[in-house]
């Protein structure tokens, strides 16, 4: 995988988690509920991937 392939894709996990928080009433900084927790999942994931490949230059 690409840094080309993985930018997008941070990205849109980004934009769907930030969209999710703007209208949870339920997810909080502590807790999640099931469809946030699985956002940030999705999202951590991806930073990691993308923030690694970037520092091993690859």
């Amino acid at each position: 995988m690409t840094t080309r392939d993985l930018h997008p894709r941070y990205m849109r996990a980004t934009t769907a988690l930030r969209e999710h928080d703007a209208q949870c009433t339920t997810c909080t900084p502590a807790a999640r509920c099931p469809e946030g927790a699985r956002l940030y999942e999705s999202f951590s994931r991806l930073q990691d991937a993308y923030l690694n490949h970037n520092r091993n230059g690859r």
